[in-house]
């Protein structure tokens, strides 16, 4: 029984320090990608003779090039990408042993819009290949594609200037999007798109941040209610030690920021008091320690926004831009 209250007794604390910290080493890095420019990789179907061994490694070296450049790879239903199409310029059999397949090909890539089917920039590269198969050989040729490539990096410039131009002319539009949003209680999905706008295009990106910080603060307002009624509804129909660490796990999760917040800390209150009548023993459980939570505002916000993409189904479908 004892380890039970303990381990009610530190959930507020456990769950508060653990997003405090997650935050402060988010918030430290550049892998978060927050605030830079998606563009997701592309293989289409259409690439004639390209090994289904291959195709990954494609993908994954599209990946280290747009990471290397400033821009964020790893997305959700993002409308730019980054697509390839390759044409084999050579192909010789080696007379070796064992018998080994030269290939010479021409990689074109591609950045544009994925929705419209537009073009923003393009980039033929010449990489060459050995293995002891067709596969092999067209996997050492892609091993081949470099990053950090003066012609990728000129391409990639290009392709961002492009995108950059795309939000600056259609910020309001992207604002008044999410904004409707938000007037549907749909606070994920208007943060989502807020999110998209990035850090480059710097008066929109100001103007979405001022737009997002009344709109999280309506999202936390709803959240609040929500978890303290369904707090509320658990502690009022079973009294219990487990009940006591179901209830705690719910108002862990409520904002500190939010005003019913006062409530959380009350019922938390009750709690207390219920559990040393249930038990004969003194209750050591205090709510969250009254922790001052620093947070990047920017960052909670657009945290919210990134949990609705991720759990939102890849739907998107790309047409072709070469």
């Amino acid at each position: 029984m004892k380890n039970i209250i303990t381990k009610i007794t530190y959930c507020f604390v456990a769950v508060f320090g653990f997003t405090a910290l997650s935050l402060a080493q988010e918030s430290s890095t550049s892998a978060g990608a927050l605030g830079r420019i998606a563009i997701a990789p592309y293989i289409p179907e259409q690439i004639e003779g390209l090994p289904a061994g291959a195709d990954n490694m494609l993908s994954n070296k599209l990946k280290q090039i747009v990471s290397a450049n400033g821009m964020s790879g790893e997305v959700n239903n993002t409308r730019f990408i980054i697509s390839p199409n390759i044409d084999v310029a050579t192909k010789d059999i080696l007379g070796t042993a064992p018998t080994m397949i030269a290939l010479t090909l021409n990689v074109n890539l591609y950045i544009g819009d994925g929705l419209e089917g537009k073009q923003f920039a393009s980039q033929t590269l010449t990489v060459k290949g050995v293995g002891v198969n067709e596969t092999k050989a067209y996997m050492d040729a892609i091993k081949n594609i470099k990053p950090n490539d003066a012609g990728i990096q000129s391409f990639i410039a290009k392709g961002k200037t492009k995108i950059i131009d795309y939000y600056n002319a259609r910020c309001a539009q992207i604002i008044n999007e999410a904004n409707a949003l938000a007037g549907q209680s749909n606070f994920g999905a208007a943060l989502d798109k807020l999110n998209s706008i990035p850090e480059e295009c710097a008066e929109c990106f100001n103007k979405a941040q001022a737009a997002a910080g009344p709109m999280f603060k309506k999202h936390i307002e709803r959240e609040c209610k929500l978890k303290m009624a369904d707090a509320n509804s658990k502690w009022s129909a079973n009294q219990s030690f487990e009940t006591a660490n179901e209830v705690a796990g719910i108002l862990g999760t409520i904002d500190p920021e939010a005003s019913c917040y006062k409530d959380a800390k009350a019922l938390n209150d009750r709690i207390g008091k219920r559990v040393i009548e249930i038990d004969k023993r003194e209750w050591n459980y205090v709510m969250e320690r009254d922790i001052n939570l620093k947070r990047d505002a920017i960052k909670a916000w657009r945290d919210v926004g990134v949990a609705y993409g991720k759990g939102q189904p890849k739907t998107v479908v790309y047409k072709s831009i070469w």
